[in-house]
């Protein structure tokens, strides 16, 4: 199939550890699967085949059978890396027609549970990649057949299971009139991705900018149940029910799965609290500023070295003197300034310490409604995952703006658009907010999920989405056009669900989401609500796919909970 550069040690083995040379010359040497069934995929191939599905040097899942026909050509240590890349699908010449993708979806689920296949989720994708990586930036991108993509617990199917439930899937295609379908099976898990008043966001050119993020009011908080401070997660969005504020997140992020599934209504009594960020993220929080600190301290010390030698060069008459002057006045200008951004950030910081440690004092609101984690009826099966938390007023309003998804100081403006629309023979839909707040407005229609409204840098159709959650920030996405089928595992047994699905946005970029991502509200590049997300499927913390419970849906299951509900909270409401 194509070429990777594993063999010089250059891949990780996971999301956290470089694979060794070793590592390839033990899967090479103990290559013996191919001898116990025709069926079972190479040792090299099954590990290394979705190569950069998770981003660049990490493995993919683990194959475990495809029908397609490409070849895979195992690594030798002179060749260079090739990255496999996820790509959405928003058409089809027969699957597009009324709803036929959730009708031979489901019938799949059907035959997989006839032969007792452990399935975490079943997806429509198509795959990318390079097949020529010296002519970097783009070769020749090789693009797959559409592909149903199965997902299995680790450890629980064979190639040969696999081999003949492929053949079933086929038939069935092949009774609807499709022949240009191939199927492939992966190792994937379904999981979820789990005091004083709140600070203003402030501009790129404040010196709290790379810390503030976690205590101002903008979308994306990170949050954790006052009595179960390590399970953290992230806030999705405001609503407003005549002068009371709530926010909405992933039930699972507030109630541990040990806490059962019942429903919750607050009336009356103890109330189940929610903090401001948990314990980890709170000491994170206070690491980050310090550290920031500390690289600020080490500029200085740079800086006046600069200062010192340039003065003594300034005072000459040479031909360089008055070019010295001038940069001896930006490099004071330079000092002076982070002088003084390290002063706020010491200040800020011992308002942090004192104010906020205490669990009690990060309390923002409690929870009022949390109704079981469930799954709608047909012909939606939706999840529903969703807790609504009624704010406190106090906490929030002084600096409060609403819907607003703070776009974060990680990716620069120029970037961020760059990455929106890609394309530079067409202007870009996406308007760059000069306060660096995208106000959200509207909510993606179903109609809308399935229609591409942009094309990617090679004019492939696409529609990208933005969401800003706990743990990876501000991440980019690419929305597929087709619902994707989840089932995931518990020890309160399993759970069928159909889940709008986002992928990486390309394979030079990390996940859409880890764990701790959870509650976060993804949005399209005009400010539209499209999902509350809800997990994902993929290793322990990062996910090859992200899931999420279209908004479409899920905002009348909360307008029927809070009559009068409304999303469009004006900037004003303090």
């Amino acid at each position: 199939m194509y070429s990777k550069e594993v063999a010089n040690g250059n891949a990780p083995l996971s999301n956290h550890s470089d694979i060794d040379y070793s590592d390839c010359i033990n899967l090479w040497e103990n290559d013996d699967s191919a001898e116990s069934s025709p069926h079972e995929v190479p040792k090299f191939e099954a590990y290394l085949y979705y190569f950069g599905l998770r981003g660049p040097r990490h493995w993919g899942p683990k194959l475990i059978f495809r029908t397609s026909k490409d070849v895979f050509t195992a690594p030798l240590p002179e060749q260079e890396t090739c990255c496999m890349q996820l790509q959405p699908v928003y058409e089809h010449h027969i699957l597009s027609k009324g709803d036929l993708w959730s009708t031979i979806r489901s019938r799949v689920v059907k035959l997989l549970d006839q032969r007792n296949i452990q399935h975490s989720s079943i997806d429509l994708v198509r795959f990318s990649w390079d097949s020529n990586i010296k002519l970097f930036p783009y070769g020749t991108v090789v693009t797959t057949p559409i592909t149903i993509w199965v997902g299995v617990l680790p450890g629980t199917l064979t190639g040969e299971v696999a081999f003949k439930s492929s053949i079933n899937i086929l038939n069935l295609l092949k009774e609807h009139g499709i022949s240009d379908l191939d199927v492939a099976y992966r190792e994937s898990v379904a999981k979820g991705s789990s005091g004083p008043e709140l600070s203003a966001s402030v501009s790129d050119l404040n010196p709290l900018k790379a810390v503030i993020d976690p205590v101002t009011n903008t979308l994306g908080l990170p949050i954790a149940g006052f009595k179960t401070p390590y399970n953290q997660g992230t806030m999705g969005f405001y609503f407003k029910v005549d002068q009371d504020l709530y926010a909405v997140t992933a039930r699972h992020v507030l109630f541990p799965e040990n806490e059962g599934n019942n429903t919750y209504s607050y009336v009356a009594g103890p109330k189940k609290e929610v903090v401001l960020m948990g314990s980890n993220a709170f000491h994170n929080f206070l690491v980050s500023i310090q550290g920031h600190i500390g690289i600020m301290n080490h500029t200085v010390v740079v800086l006046e070295k600069q200062v010192a030698a340039l003065m003594v060069r300034s005072k000459g008459d040479g031909p360089n003197t008055e070019k010295e002057t001038r940069e001896l006045e930006q490099t004071q200008r330079e000092l002076t300034k982070t002088q003084a951004a390290i002063e706020e950030l010491k200040k800020f910081f011992v308002k942090m310490k004192k104010q906020w440690t205490r669990p009690k004092d990060r309390v923002i609101g409690h929870i009022i409604w949390a109704p079981p984690i469930s799954v709608s009826t047909a012909p939606h099966s939706y999840t529903l995952d969703v807790c609504v938390i009624k704010l406190d007023k106090k906490k929030f309003l002084q600096n409060f703006r609403g819907n607003v998804l703070d776009l974060g100081p990680e990716i620069s403006p120029g970037k961020f658009i760059t990455l929106m629309y890609p394309r530079i023979n067409a202007p870009s839909d996406f308007d760059y907010p000069v306060d660096r707040l995208l106000k959200l407005r509207g909510i993606l229609s179903a109609e809308e999920i399935r229609t591409p409204n942009n094309r990617d840098h090679k004019g492939d159709p696409m529609r990208y989405v933005i969401k800003r959650g706990h743990i990876t920030l501000t991440t980019i996405g690419c929305l597929n056009g087709f619902e994707s089928h989840v089932r995931r595992y518990s020890t309160l047994g399993s759970r069928d669900s159909v889940e709008a699905a986002v992928y990486p946005y390309d394979n030079n970029s990390s996940p859409f989401s880890w764990g701790g991502d959870s509650g976060s509200i993804i949005v399209d590049a005009l400010g539209k609500f499209v999902a509350l997300l809800t997990g994902g499927t993929g290793s322990i913390n990062s996910s090859d796919i992200t899931f999420g419970t279209p908004m479409h849906w899920l905002w009348d299951v909360i307008k029927t909970q809070f009559p009068g509900a409304d999303l469009y909270i004006e900037d004003d409401n303090n």
